[in-house]
């Protein structure tokens, strides 16, 4: 198994535009295979936010307010190439990058593959 990690650097303006274009895509992700574990997206500013270096307090700062990540495993790289295939051709997927040109909610994003750290026993 491994996860995908896109970290988005997103339109505060234009947050439920980000909210329509994630859910569809969660849609074709699990559609083609892959399992979502969700889009998380910024958050209305708290009174009383934690301090972001309480664990490591020379290290811990806070981050920017318009970034969003989703993340999404596959079992193997052979089943994510088969998503990437057959995606192309949807049509929720042709519907959902059309909107996502009209509306453009995200300004940049960046891609990682992740394998995860578990425990000793699992």
């Amino acid at each position: 198994m491994f996860t995908c990690l896109i970290r988005y650097v997103v339109d505060p303006e234009r947050l439920s535009d980000f909210e329509e274009y994630a859910r569809s895509w969660i849609a074709l992700i699990e559609k083609y295979g892959g399992t979502h574990h969700g889009y998380f997206i910024p958050d209305v500013p708290l009174e009383a936010k934690p301090e972001a270096s309480f664990s490591f307090p020379e290290l811990g700062t806070e981050g920017p307010n318009n970034i969003a990540v989703a993340l999404f495993s596959f079992p193997d790289v052979r089943t994510y190439d088969a998503y990437r295939r057959r995606v192309a051709d949807d049509e929720l997927c042709i519907a959902t990058t059309a909107r996502f040109n009209e509306s453009q909610p995200f300004l940049s994003y960046e891609r990682n593959f992740l394998r995860p750290v578990f425990t000793a026993d699992r």
